[in-house]
């Protein structure tokens, strides 16, 4: 990967993480698969999200030494002695708000492992507050009226591939576009060029089918009868294999539960794309209205016809703020009349709370198994669901009664547990299983930055 030749041959690249609250032991057979297949390869992991951010800016104030993934050695700690031998680089958004106390931590990981101090890249510049002055702000930001708790730019792939290039074994990153994690090893390896269109769409795309984990081999696919998966509880993490050319093939890991084929290539395809013609991410506008996808043997799905056309002038910035507080309450009713009981306390807490807290109004109650998902809570609970059997006190033998609302003052958010709390003795019979929560809120706004306002940097440490 540190060779300054561009390479015509295959690179694989492997997901070991979807999500922050991803499965730490997921990578362990993408990297068995990886070494049992020889040739280049990169592992990638995606563990940030636009909340995951968010929280991590707010973590980093309490504790300044915080501000990365909070469960970075789980994840890293099983792999990284075999992708250090053998030669595979670690390419992660692990960094969060924090992208050099993510490097601090993995070098402390090494040590304790007993493998040599680490080459590792941090790319950086994707906090739009610490670049932009107070007029470019104002320019960019939108309606929201308070203060940015953070604001990040969806950085590309090229710091990544600058990284590796000059011979990181780990590249962290903070907010980068998810497909950039597999793009950029692809820069590294074959060399394409900043304005090969169609080739940096295809590494997009293919990175945007990695970027989910398991869910392009049946995790979050799964529908019995429907959609059957063949041993969800072990569903395989994906191997991708990217030619120079651009066409691509997706599998998944050796010996692993879950399947690729072409519906969930599909699926994931789709996933999160506004417009397949038109997806917009910081490297390339990618095109996939033309797109073949052909299974090509057992778990192997070949995907073809990939275009793209000139990236955006603007970069997505996605700024959260705080936005007070959720509160929570749950209590169950159980046996004859459960569903008539649990309407009759939600009632109780609506009464107290318009008299005690006016300010949390709107107040949402949610019967769960009656009516919650798919109703408003203004809705009749008796009508809402469309079944005969829902209406009958007697049909179901218990129900979960669920209050919500939120508010800027927590002593409001706090009214409400209570008054969940205190149905145990001054609401209908029968109740039980309270749980409260009172949780900080987030708001967020999307903003379009000049790209020539955002400076992306990169070291080797």
């Amino acid at each position: 990967m540190s060779s300054p030749h561009p390479s015509q041959t295959p690179l694989l690249i492997g997901c070991g993480a979807g999500f922050s609250g991803d499965r730490w032991d997921a990578a362990v057979p993408v990297v068995r698969t990886l070494i049992a297949r020889g040739g280049p390869a990169v592992l990638m992991f995606e563990t940030l999200a636009e909340r995951t951010l968010a929280l991590a800016q707010l973590q980093r104030r309490l504790n300044p030494q915080a501000g990365y993934e909070p469960t970075l050695a789980r994840f890293i700690r099983p792999v990284l002695a075999d992708c250090v031998a053998h030669g595979i680089p670690i390419v992660g958004n692990f960094g969060a708000a924090h992208p050099h106390g993510a490097a601090a931590c993995l070098q402390a990981l090494a040590q304790e492992l007993g493998l040599p101090p680490l080459r590792i890249g941090v790319v950086e510049g994707d906090d739009v507050l610490a670049q932009l002055s107070p007029e470019q702000l104002a320019q960019v930001r939108g309606p929201h009226p308070g203060t940015p708790v953070s604001a990040n730019a969806y950085l590309g792939a090229q710091g990544i591939a600058a990284c590796l290039r000059a011979g990181a074994q780990i590249v962290v990153t903070g907010r980068v576009a998810d497909p950039a994690l597999a793009l950029g090893p692809m820069l590294a390896h074959f060399g394409w060029a900043e304005d090969d269109w169609d080739r940096l769409a295809a590494g997009t795309i293919a990175g945007h089918l990695l970027e989910c984990g398991a869910q392009v081999c049946g995790g979050y696919f799964a529908d019995p009868g429907l959609k059957d998966v063949p041993d969800l509880a072990h569903v395989g993490f994906p191997v991708l294999c990217m030619d120079a050319d651009g066409r691509f093939t997706v599998g998944k890991a050796e010996h692993t539960g879950g399947c690729v084929d072409e519906r969930t290539v599909k699926e994931q395809l789709l996933y999160e794309i506004h417009d397949p013609a038109a997806y917009l991410t910081p490297d390339v506008v990618a095109d996939i209205s033309a797109v073949q996808v052909s299974a090509i043997g057992p778990n192997q799905v070949q995907v073809s016809g990939v275009h793209g056309h000139p990236r955006p002038a603007t970069l997505k910035t996605t700024a959260c703020f705080e936005g007070g507080w959720l509160a929570e309450g749950e209590i169950s009713y159980a046996g004859p009349n459960a569903v008539a009981r649990a309407r009759l306390a939600a009632q109780v807490v609506r009464t107290r709370l318009a008299e005690l807290a006016p300010a949390l109004a709107p107040l949402r109650c949610d019967l769960i198994g009656v009516a919650s998902l798919f109703n408003d809570d203004a809705s009749d609970w008796a009508q809402a669901t469309g079944h005969e059997a829902m209406t009958d006190p007697l049909a179901l033998a218990d129900v979960r009664l669920r209050v919500a609302a939120r508010s800027p003052r927590r002593e409001d958010a706090e009214q409400l547990t209570r008054e969940v709390l205190a149905l145990y003795t001054c609401g209908p019979a029968g109740g039980a299983g309270v749980r409260t929560a009172i949780t900080p809120r987030l708001a967020s706004e999307s903003w379009f930055v000049p790209r020539a306002w955002i400076q992306e940097r990169w070291s080797l440490l």
